[in-house]
């Protein structure tokens, strides 16, 4: 009979396996980005001491007291050298909240630090707060913007009525956060961003209006606000940016991933499109880029997806979903590209600012009929002829 002080060993020898597992890139792609066969993060990368009491007499049987059932959809920035993951953990009971996961080269071998983030309440608490987007502003702060959810209590016999609104946060360590208040809005907000320069100076946050929970309804797309204060922040004034398009893959809402990253060539932007299928909702990851004189102005917006489900990615809880809101770009032009399948488990796919650019630049736009996608693929079929000749 193997004894406790054994099982504890055998189960955190298989959980060091799994951390320092190496990650090998797929060998086949698409030219504009890798992707890599394992994912980086998963609820069994979460440290044993969270889920598991490791006192023989309270917990003779070693069974997990907290069980952690995914790791997704998060905020993605470079800190002190490491690759550094505010991710969004759900437990079993579905709550979830924030932990900080680290890499030395980004692609593996991601630690989590030793306890969860401590998220300050704003006046009214929250049920549930995720998907955070990080920016390093020039402010000199590290702003956390996120979703946070709270029951609709004007529907009080309706156990599924929510509302969301945009919690804001700021630290200078990853560890210690100050709340600021939520984003006051007319409309409720999921998906905001805050764009890492001040413009006009003033704050700008990228936007996603909507007219309830779930449903985008009268929401046109990806907004765009200026806000004086930040500390007090409302939306006065709000305008569509990126808009919304019928029978394309952003038909039923779309929302920016993180905030853009900055280019010779304009701002490079990171989005999920979301349309209805015959499973329920398709959410996939488009690009598109802005001027840098002016981010609210698309200069260039290639045609369909950037990324979508493969193989197993296709499984988990939220079925035929991939969903970004963290990516961070080197200095010598590396772009890692951090996404979650399902909304279940995190994956990386890296790039360079170079290639993207290029994709974006050079991809045919959506003509938004058959007609027109049949002229593209004929025109790129005429050229190749040439070229082959």
């Amino acid at each position: 009979m193997t004894s406790f002080v054994d099982k504890v060993k055998i189960l955190r020898a298989h959980h060091e396996d799994l951390l320092t597992r190496k990650n090998v890139p797929e060998e086949w792609g698409n030219g504009i980005y890798t992707r890599y066969k394992y994912p980086v993060l998963t609820a069994e990368h979460t440290p044993l001491e969270w889920r598991y009491d490791f006192c023989e007499q309270d917990n003779p049987f070693l069974m997990q007291r907290i069980m952690m059932n995914a790791t997704l959809n998060s905020g993605a920035i470079k800190w002190k050298d490491k690759y550094c993951l505010v991710v969004r953990v759900e437990g079993a009971d579905r709550k979830s909240f924030f932990a900080v996961a680290e890499s030395p080269n980004g692609i593996d071998n991601f630690r989590f630090w030793p306890e969860p983030i401590t998220m300050p309440e704003d006046t009214i608490p929250a049920t549930n707060i995720y998907d955070m987007r990080l920016t390093a502003h020039e402010d000199g702060w590290i702003y956390g913007v996120f979703c946070a959810e709270r029951h609709d209590d004007s529907q009080p016999g309706d156990l599924s009525a929510a509302t969301a609104t945009a919690g804001i946060a700021r630290t200078k360590d990853l560890i210690h956060w100050d709340r600021l208040p939520d984003l006051k809005s007319k409309s409720q907000q999921r998906n905001v961003v805050l764009h890492p320069e001040f413009v006009d100076d003033r704050y700008a946050f990228y936007t996603r209006p909507q007219d309830g929970f779930i449903d985008a309804g009268s929401g046109g797309g990806i907004g765009w606000a200026l806000v004086d204060d930040i500390t007090h922040a409302e939306v006065k004034e709000e305008k569509i940016i990126n808009l919304r398009h019928y029978h394309t893959i952003m038909e039923v809402k779309n929302g920016e991933g993180p905030h853009p990253i900055k280019t010779p060539a304009g701002w490079i932007h990171l989005a999920h499109g979301v349309r209805g299928c015959a499973s329920g909702l398709r959410y996939v990851l488009y690009m598109y880029m802005t001027a840098l004189d002016d981010p609210t102005r698309v200069i260039a917006q290639p045609g369909g997806y950037f990324l979508v489900p493969q193989g197993e990615e296709y499984i988990g809880d939220v079925m035929n979903v991939v969903f970004s809101n963290g990516w961070i770009a080197d200095p010598d032009g590396r772009v890692f590209i951090y996404y979650a399948s399902s909304d279940t488990r995190m994956h990386v796919a890296t790039s360079t600012i170079g290639r993207l650019v290029d994709y974006c630049m050079n991809t045919p736009a959506d003509g938004f009929a058959t007609g027109k996608s049949v002229e593209t693929v004929k025109k790129l079929i005429a050229k190749n002829k040439q070229v082959l000749l």
